[in-house]
């Protein structure tokens, strides 16, 4: 690890006990895998809750189904293992585990948000390895289908929508509160679903919920946009919480962090707002977000 990832600040951080997460990367896999692929994590407490959540919950779903682990970011699996020793499989590690181990019938469950880059280049990969195997199956991202404009909305969409607001307001402590969602955001032609997420808190009769995204992608979803927007509709009381899988680096340092440049510290320093807190706690560790991706697997599991 080097460069400012091998900083003591950012490198030697406590993020809790890495001994609590299980890496899944056993052999002994059998006839089938279910594979878990993530996007990943270097904070080790949001690991086992968010990612590990989803993963436990897709085992209870599937005994029959040896479950197991990817990650998409090598320089989060380069992080972990130098710093706390647990070695966690890249997707062509994954993949060759499986091989080895004779697996016949593979199902992937990304854990991404959407059809962004990260699943582009996931099902690729995927694909590379098709010929290995009898059946080899991709399940859908959390958000379901993209659509073709902002309007376009389905089931996975509201379903999401109603679980995190649901959650959200289980802590929050006044009646007029306005929560907005901190989603990473992309520059991918899926950042449309971030819009979509909008008009599904719209349609839910959601006036008080609000999506924005640190790479301020789409536009209208910039730090400084959602404050104007929170300001216009007379909020004084605000609630951010990530619309990520994990609460990791984004919703601890971008969201909550101390800087200047955190969505917080903005928040606080436009002058518009009596309150301004947050809620660091990833999508993964929310029952019904997890069963959402249940209901994804046992969908590409029974597709023919």
């Amino acid at each position: 690890v080097e460069g400012e990832n091998a900083d003591p600040d950012y490198f030697g951080r406590d993020t809790g006990d890495a001994s609590q997460d299980d890496p899944l990367n056993e052999d002994n896999i059998g006839e089938k895998e279910l594979l878990v692929v993530s996007f990943g994590t270097s904070f080790n407490a949001s690991r086992a809750a968010d990612i590990g959540g989803v993963e436990k919950a897709l085992q209870a779903a599937n005994p029959d189904w040896s479950v197991r682990r990817a990650f998409t970011a090598q320089i989060i699996i380069n992080h972990v293992q130098a710093r706390d020793g647990e070695k966690i499989d890249n997707m062509d590690q994954a993949l060759e585990r499986a091989v080895k181990n004779g697996v016949k019938k593979l199902v992937v469950q990304p854990t991404h948000l959407m059809h962004g880059a990260e699943y582009d280049e996931l099902t690729e990969t995927v694909n590379s390895y098709k010929d290995k195997f009898e059946s080899v199956k991709i399940a859908e991202p959390l958000l379901g289908e993209v659509g073709a404009d902002a309007t376009a909305i389905n089931e996975d969409k509201a379903a999401v929508a109603k679980a995190i607001t649901a959650e959200a307001v289980k802590t929050a402590e006044y009646d007029s509160t306005a929560f907005v969602f901190m989603g990473h955001g992309t520059s991918h032609t899926a950042k449309i679903s971030y819009s979509q997420m909008q008009a599904q808190m719209e349609q839910l009769g959601y006036k008080n919920v609000f999506i924005g995204t640190v790479e301020g992608e789409p536009e209208d979803t910039s730090c400084e946009s959602v404050i104007a927007k929170v300001k216009d509709a007379g909020y004084k009381n605000v609630i951010l919480r990530p619309l990520m899988v994990v609460a990791g680096d984004h919703a601890n340092n971008d969201m909550a962090g101390d800087d200047n440049d955190s969505w917080k510290s903005q928040f606080e320093a436009s002058k518009n707002f009596d309150s301004v807190k947050t809620q660091i706690a990833g999508l993964g560790e929310i029952d019904a977000i997890q069963q959402l991706y249940v209901a994804h697997t046992k969908a590409a599991m029974d597709a023919q």
